[in-house]
């Protein structure tokens, strides 16, 4: 049977980090927020195509702020 190994705790981490050279701490910023930023572009395309897939079925309304006041509204009444 494997030994499951446990994750390391955050502040495990940090000390594991802070023992790194500058560069390679700098650089591993750096690879973090690249990362970050293609997960929010993916996470963007999933919503974009969501909405549109909505659109096709016809579940998307348009109109004025005032009209989606009424709505907030008689919805609040129902």
């Amino acid at each position: 049977m494997s030994e499951v190994m446990a994750k390391p705790g955050f502040q495990e981490l940090i000390e594991t980090l802070e023992a790194l050279p500058i560069e390679d701490r700098e650089m591993l910023v750096e690879i973090i927020n690249k990362r970050i930023i293609e997960q929010r572009r993916e996470r963007l395309v999933a919503d974009m195509k969501e909405s549109l897939e909505a659109c096709g079925r016809g579940e998307v309304h348009t109109g004025t702020v005032d009209d989606l006041l009424k709505d907030l509204e008689e919805d609040l009444r129902e």
